[in-house]
């Protein structure tokens, strides 16, 4: 291997190394890959250079590699964008193509698509199989544009560098260095997965030849192996405790869920009147007729379903303090409060979701810290006013609300806990019974 300034100071012994490449799109980092975060994030602290450099944030990746002439293993490091108006920073990996060589200002608007659409004509990347093809290419035979930007995430920039020096690409991680931004869910030191949009397609052609993970959400997670637990049930209505990792409703995969799940044990269809998400766990009601569905849903709509989560989230880390609101003051238990962030779809990078002040959908949920656990773990109740997706998530982990991610939310920088799930919990559920009237209450510990 050369030691061109791009790869890391000392090699990694062969034990321990990963079996297969991490699928970026959901993942928990592996232990070296961390281990060499840690590592990188001290040498920026320590250079009052790079930390200038990059203190304004900015998405920084690791990738594990190995040299197959003598099985040496070593480190590529990079960051996504520009970082100072920068391309090129010593000690991390080069751009795929420097656009900061062209002189993009003085394009015309009528002329700036010609432009773009030759930019990605530029960024040529290959595959484990050594397979080349334009980033327009790349999109293109999936039927789509590629969006502006694409190509210079850090993921990208470091594949491009091992494949064009013979390295083979071991493992991977992205995460946040810097100030966290007003909109997405950043922190110092947490790993996120790569964005869907851009880097979607584009990881998708470049990890061709390499034995790489399976999706987690493509099959049960392990922890799903549980069955759901029924609360109540009549003619009318079906309470029960869905268990984290299982649908709630029929998906795009044919992965099993919920609802399937009572219908069969019900003998007669079932019909959904609210969701949780996948990995969350809880209280839900189901209805066995479309009238007692529309009843139900009229109550939801209408705000008067009661609903409570628990959660535990993440140990003080970082940056965690820092910042203004809730953050700055520290989270003990008793501290109550409630939060106020509109929230809207990251268009590209879906299904996360994003803080947006003008054009984001009100979001308030109310909140009460319980009790600290062993490793300052804190646990947490929640109290939704609006149901945004994603809301107590990105209420939890964002700089402007409680800026500590719920254990187990790798889509927002959390932790992976012992069990590997989300510890996110609807702990409580109180409706009008939509046939008798009676006002109906279940409750349910993590």
């Amino acid at each position: 291997m050369s030691n061109s300034g791009s790869h890391g100071e000392a090699a990694v012994p062969g034990p321990g190394l990963p079996e297969r490449f991490t699928y970026p799109f959901c993942y928990t980092p592996h232990p070296l890959i961390v281990r060499a975060a840690e590592a990188l994030i001290a040498r920026i602290d320590g250079d009052p250079a790079l930390r200038e450099l990059f203190a304004e944030g900015k998405m920084m990746g690791v990738l594990m590699v190995q040299d197959p002439s003598d099985g040496s293993v070593d480190y590529l490091y990079g960051f996504s964008g520009l970082a100072g108006g920068r391309s090129v920073v010593e000690g991390f990996v080069p751009p795929i193509f420097d656009t900061t060589a062209v002189d993009i200002d003085s394009v015309s608007h009528e002329e700036s698509v010609r432009l773009q659409n030759w930019l990605f004509e530029q960024y040529v990347v290959c595959n484990a199989r050594g397979e080349r093809r334009s980033i327009r290419e790349v999109f293109s035979r999936r039927g789509l544009a590629p969006p502006g930007g694409t190509g210079d995430c850090a993921a990208p920039k470091m594949l491009q560098y091992a494949y064009n020096h013979g390295l083979r690409p071991l493992a991977m991680g992205e995460f946040w260095y810097g100030a966290s931004p007003a909109s997405e869910v950043r922190r110092q030191g947490s790993f996120y997965p790569s964005c869907t949009g851009k880097c979607g397609p584009l990881l998708g052609f470049m990890l061709e030849g390499l034995d790489v993970e399976p999706n987690p959400l493509d099959n049960d997670h392990l922890w799903a192996l549980e069955e759901p637990v029924v609360r109540f049930e009549d003619a009318s209505i079906v309470v029960v405790e869905k268990p984290s990792g299982m649908l709630a409703v029929p998906g795009r995969t044919s992965r099993r869920c919920l609802q399937d799940w009572l219908s069969e044990r019900c003998g007669c269809p079932v019909f959904s009147c609210h969701r949780l998400d996948m990995d969350t766990s809880g209280l839900m009601v189901f209805a066995k007729s479309p009238e007692t569905q529309a009843a139900l849903h009229r109550q939801f709509e209408g705000r008067e379903v009661q609903k409570q989560y628990l959660a535990r989230l993440c140990p003080c880390g970082g940056d965690a303090d820092e910042g203004s609101g809730t953050a700055a003051r520290g989270l003990k238990p008793g501290d109550r409060g409630k939060i106020s962030l509109p929230l809207m779809l990251d268009y590209y990078d879906r299904p996360r979701q994003m803080v947006d002040f003008d054009k984001g959908k009100p979001a308030v949920t109310e909140y009460e810290v319980l009790r600290e656990l062993p490793g300052g773990i804190l646990e947490v109740r929640f109290i939704p006013y609006t149901g945004r997706t994603h809301q107590l998530r990105v209420h939890a982990a964002h700089s402007l609300g409680l800026n500590r991610p719920i254990l187990g939310d790798r889509l927002y920088g959390g932790q992976t806990p012992a069990s590997g799930r989300l510890m996110l919990h609807a702990s409580l559920l109180s409706f009008r019974h939509p046939v008798t009237g009676s006002r109906m209450r279940f409750e349910s510990g993590m």
